[in-house]
């Protein structure tokens, strides 16, 4: 098997647990799976983390990481 056919099987491997996540999470339920939502939703995170006030993007992301790890141990 040549490097890009490992290299892409990690990369479709690493999409599937991605999404597995937001399913997990019962977002795709919540938005009776609508796209334009989660991806709207998603962006607006990102732009959150990205938030030029430093202090806010922190926050949120110490908030967020302590939920997601909680939920994992749950």
């Amino acid at each position: 098997m040549g490097t890009w056919q490992v290299e892409r099987r990690k990369r479709t491997r690493h999409l599937i647990e991605l999404s597995g996540l937001v399913v997990k999470a019962g977002i795709v339920d919540l938005t009776n799976d609508d796209r334009s939502i989660i991806f709207g939703a998603m962006i607006w995170m990102a732009e959150k983390l990205q938030s030029e006030q430093g202090e806010q993007g922190e926050q949120a992301r110490n908030l967020w990481t302590e939920r997601g790890k909680q939920a994992f141990k749950d």
